[in-house]
């Protein structure tokens, strides 16, 4: 066996799992709709940005050192519709609902947990989670310190990005609706449209950055599930403009927001 899987791979859920170029995978499967997840192992980070990042916002602020202590499995894609049916069933609550391999979106936090429960249930010897936002940062970035994944610019031949200002963006073409998922390359670590597409929602709200000369280990945001609570969107979308889709932006949504640029992408432990 690989030294590098975790201690108990294969996870039990999976039916087929590998090792390539990207990591460790493994694949769960229901109703027939296969969903690959990622590997992730634990490490740390310069999470937020520096103060030379063009397009950043202030509560990026400070770039401060981040150690994710545990390593997870982590969806390479945000839940497509496919997978949604086959979990949820009933009604698509997608805008564009002409392809199931796009993004389901106009789901809020509350629906995606009720998306987990379901999923939780039909798999053994899993448990189901959105990302942190410090493990959703970790894993976008990827090893990398730059704006984006795949460096300090990217393109629409990159990221499915929109413009609030124009009708085409200076650097490339403003579709006006989310692709299917994989219509990209995907970052180091085998993950795809971790930029723009959807916004992705996080397992917890807003977390005030502060300076520290040491390691934080394992933050997480405000979990308040009163009204109106907030949650962290990442990513960007098809609607906003690209400097929302850096890896170190921040978005926040009340946790009951359905928006048709809006989804997410899950994790496992096992």
């Amino acid at each position: 066996m690989n030294p590098r899987f975790p201690r108990l791979f294969p996870p039990i859920w999976a039916v087929a799992w590998g090792d390539d170029r990207f990591g460790l995978w493994a694949e769960l499967e229901i109703d027939g709709v296969a969903q690959r997840l990622r590997w992730i192992e634990p490490g740390e980070f310069l999470m937020g940005s520096p103060e030379t990042e063009f397009m950043r916002f202030e509560d990026e602020s400070p770039e401060h050192a981040v150690r994710i202590t545990s390593g997870f499995w982590l969806a390479d894609t945000t839940c497509t519709q496919a997978l949604w049916m086959a979990v949820v069933g009933g009604t698509n609550p997608s805008l564009f609902s002409q392809d199931r391999k796009n993004p389901v979106e106009r789901v809020s936090w509350d629906d995606a947990q009720g998306f987990l429960r379901r999923l939780g249930d039909r798999l053994i010897g899993a448990e189901t989670a959105l990302p942190t936002e410090a493990q959703w940062e970790y894993a976008c970035r990827a090893s990398t310190n730059t704006a984006f994944a795949f460096g300090n610019t990217v393109t629409s031949d990159q990221v499915n990005f929109g413009d609030f200002r124009h009708s085409e963006p200076e650097n490339g073409a403003y579709r006006q609706r989310t692709l299917p998922v994989r219509t990209f390359a995907p970052n180091r670590w085998g993950l795809f449209e971790m930029h723009g597409n959807v916004w992705e929602w996080c397992a917890d709200g807003d977390r005030k950055y502060e300076s520290s000369r040491g390691v934080i280990t394992d933050p997480i945001g405000l979990t308040e599930l009163g009204p109106g609570a907030h949650r962290a969107v990442r990513g960007g979308s098809w609607v906003f403009d690209v400097d929302h889709a850096r890896s170190a932006n921040r978005f926040f949504r009340p946790r009951d927001f359905r928006l048709e640029d809006l989804g997410f992408r899950f994790a496992l432990r096992s």
